[in-house]
């Protein structure tokens, strides 16, 4: 199994950016974790993030025929991008969404997601934990479907 994690804008700036909210662990942290996880379960891992709606709509794209489920944090356009929406309902790809705050129980605007409905499933609010329970969720997926 092949999943590719995609996250958007600031999430570079992990420890930097409002420690209070997104925790003091880097961007590099999150992805060590990850990796971490993706060997103890066997299965492989990519990686992209990036600041660019359009980046972001080609790693999905490129995804088709490549990766098997996504992860993806699109951090603000979560709120914004039709253009993310209509990549993931094109190449149909199982997607968990993951937020690593709470966006229901922030800013209004924050409340509003245009992937959640198309998403398999939204976990939010469990910093770097959400991306481990996404992984273990479409790997528990991935093997009853092949299973």
């Amino acid at each position: 199994m092949k999943v590719l994690v995609i996250n958007g804008p600031n999430i570079n700036l992990l420890g930097l950016r409002e420690p209070t909210i997104y925790g003091k662990d880097s961007y590099d942290d999150l992805v060590s974790m990850i990796r971490d996880e993706a060997d103890k379960l066997g299965i492989e891992v990519g990686f992209i993030q990036s600041n660019h709606e359009g980046a972001l709509v080609d790693a999905i794209q490129n995804a088709y025929g490549n990766f098997d489920a996504l992860i993806l944090n699109p951090a603000a356009y979560t709120h914004t991008s039709v253009a993310i929406r209509d990549a993931l309902k094109a190449v149909s790809i199982p997607t968990v969404e993951v937020h690593l705050s709470d966006p229901d129980s922030r800013e209004d605007f924050r409340k509003v997601s245009y992937i959640r409905d198309i998403c398999e499933a939204s976990i939010v609010g469990k910093g770097f934990k959400g991306y481990i329970e996404a992984l273990q969720y479409l790997v528990k997926r991935y093997r009853s479907v092949e299973g």
